[in-house]
């Protein structure tokens, strides 16, 4: 197999959001919050409008004893703002206020207790409203950054929402594509097998019986034309009966995906002679019970042998189906082809991969598994690996280099 650009190629994606369309209230702990949150602040969001209540007047009261304990002549005022931003943030701008002239008061009483004197009672007022100036301040300016914070957070609560909302619309759309896509090919190979092949196989059986006719009047020259126009007809059958295991793999509901991957096998190498295309599977071969999961393993399978030929030129392929500790499968199919032509892991693969790429990781997160495909050297050669869980969870095997 060989693809235009890097080496390594993987995808690790599940395709069903686990939200629904619309986001519910519980899933906003998990969104992005615009001011990362330390534990404490995360802690104290959690906790009741009591427990802030309660927590605003212990830390009032403590800011007053140790007021009291320093003395008049040391200043703490400035510590006076830690109830009264806790008030503010957790609580409300008004029950704030309240804590301003509050604090103003335990301030107040507290220099007075320790023998604080004031000449005259406006020096008292004065350095009061000051005091209270400052608070007031601080509260205004703290409850607008609180308004703007909250503003942008509930902004990009509803812009994640919209965009997890397209996100679920758009995986249901490509899931429906896909849908669609595999309806036709199903469609479009019965009426090959059924349609088209049962007319080419009615139009051969009136070319031989033109043959034998011309053949009985002695016409050898033409009973010879038709029987190689009949020969011609055949072989039509023949193409026409391949492309429709292509499109509808024999086998695959009814004998597994095993049968359908040795069937694949047998028809690439009947269809590309010189070509060795062999299928192992190995004695702990997982037992597949979901017609989608195989079918979708099916067409990652095939379109890997399909690059391997088309891209790759590889003479030898091999594809191998085994079964994983820890509830996990494996598909694989490695071929000796020209490989990946750079080396290193390219993450822009996924985006500027070609198309039956793209397609193979959209079905292997279909399925929630890992898809990786590899150089396997210097000379060349590649290795797809897909990784799948085999009772609907998501499979935790790493893919190995």
């Amino acid at each position: 197999m060989c693809y235009p650009r890097g080496c390594t190629w993987s995808i690790d994606r599940p395709v069903k959001n686990p939200a629904p369309r619309g986001l519910p209230a519980a899933a906003a702990a998990d969104m992005i919050s615009v001011v990362p949150a330390t534990p404490l602040l995360a802690w104290l969001e959690r906790r009741a409008l009591a427990f802030h209540v309660a927590l605003t007047f212990a830390l009032l009261g403590l800011v007053g004893l140790a007021d009291y304990l320093s003395g008049y002549n040391l200043s703490i005022l400035i510590f006076y703002l830690l109830p009264i931003s806790l008030a503010l943030w957790f609580v409300g701008h008004r029950f704030a206020l309240c804590i301003c002239f509050l604090s103003i008061a335990v301030w107040l009483a507290g220099d007075l207790a320790a023998g604080a004197v004031y000449p005259s009672k406006f020096i008292l007022g004065w350095n009061a409203a000051i005091a209270l100036a400052f608070f007031l301040v601080v509260v205004w300016l703290l409850h607008h950054l609180r308004v703007a914070m909250r503003g942008l957070e509930r902004r990009v609560l509803e812009r994640t929402t919209a965009l997890r909302a397209e996100l679920t619309e758009r995986a249901r759309l490509e899931d429906e594509l896909l849908a669609v896509a595999e309806r036709e090919r199903h469609r479009l190979g019965h009426d090959l097998h059924d349609g088209l092949g049962q007319h080419l196989t009615a139009t051969a059986m009136a070319g031989q019986v033109l043959s034998e006719a011309l053949a009985a009047r002695a016409l050898r020259a033409e009973s010879a034309a038709a029987g190689r126009l009949v020969a011609l007809i055949e072989e039509a059958i023949g193409q026409t009966r391949e492309l429709a295991r292509d499109l509808v793999p024999a086998g695959l509901e009814a004998e597994g995906l095993a049968t359908a991957l040795r069937e694949l096998a047998a028809s690439t190498v009947r269809r590309h002679p010189g070509v060795v295309c062999t299928f192992v599977g190995w004695p702990e071969e997982p037992t597949i019970n979901d017609p989608t999961v195989a079918e979708h393993l099916f067409r990652i399978a095939q379109e890997s042998v399909r690059n391997a030929l088309r891209h790759g030129g590889a003479r030898h392929i091999e594809i191998r189906l085994r079964a994983e500790a820890g509830g996990a499968g494996v598909l694989t199919v490695e071929d000796d082809g020209c490989g990946l032509l750079e080396s290193g892991s390219d993450p822009r693969l996924r985006a500027s991969g070609g198309l039956g790429l793209r397609l193979m990781a959209h079905r292997a997160a279909i399925l929630n598994s890992r898809l990786d495909a590899r150089r396997l050297g210097p000379k060349g050669g590649t290795r797809v690996t897909c990784r799948f869980p085999l009772h609907g969870e998501k499979s935790t095997v790493e893919t190995q280099p």
